[in-house]
């Protein structure tokens, strides 16, 4: 971010599917917050940055799995936006 002043980033905050939908929206969100909070930390201005929260909307493994497919699920990605 440092290298890039450009750069622009979405700070998406995923859940497994262990919890009611409002809980893992809230968890997931609170995920992304803390990021973006320790980004921001580094100098980075907020206006660089977007927090979202998906919850379990978006898996990428199984959730079937508590070692494998859950834990996978349980993550925050950076995206590139702009």
């Amino acid at each position: 971010m440092i290298e890039n002043p450009d750069l622009k980033i979405e700070i998406a905050g995923h859940t497994d599917n262990v919890g009611s939908p409002s809980t893992n929206l809230s968890l997931s969100e609170d995920r992304a917050d803390n990021v973006a909070k320790f980004v921001i930390s580094k100098d980075v201005s907020l206006l660089r940055l977007q927090s979202v929260g998906y919850g379990h909307s978006r898996p990428m493994a199984s959730n079937d799995d508590k070692i494998g497919g859950r834990e996978l699920n349980r993550r925050i990605e950076i995206v590139v936006i702009e």
